[in-house]
């Protein structure tokens, strides 16, 4: 053997014990800690991430329709204070359908949103 071989293996029998040494210090000490209860132990959740990602959804939703129901309320409130106004009331009849349009987008989408994160969720189980 050469000089140049006895180098490359002293220096790879080096390596591995340089990178097997941790291992077998965690294999003594019940394991890798990959940090998978860190989570717990600072009070965090231990719920699912597609169904906190379902929860977010569902609440963004909800504070859409939230919205598209006061801008009906809006609309309805111009109207009752138009006092005879053409100009005033038909503001307020525009108000009034792109809140119900609005609405029915939101629900519409909150329905296809519950379907796909449910099929998802309860899917792959």
């Amino acid at each position: 053997m050469t000089k140049n071989t006895l180098k490359q293996i002293a220096v790879g029998a080096t390596t591995v014990a340089v990178i097997t040494a941790p291992l077998i210090a965690f294999a003594a000490t019940g394991g890798v800690d990959l940090g998978l209860n860190y989570a717990t132990a600072i009070g965090l959740g231990t719920q699912d991430v597609r169904t906190t990602i379902a929860n977010v959804i569902r609440a963004f939703m909800g504070l859409l329709g939230i919205v598209a129901v006061v801008i009906i309320l809006l609309g309805g409130f111009k109207w009752m204070t138009a006092g005879g106004s053409e100009e005033k009331v038909g503001e307020a009849k525009k108000l009034i359908i792109s809140g119900i349009i609005g609405l029915v987008i939101i629900l519409s989408a909150y329905a296809i949103a519950t379907f796909v994160v449910g099929s998802i969720v309860n899917g792959n189980q």
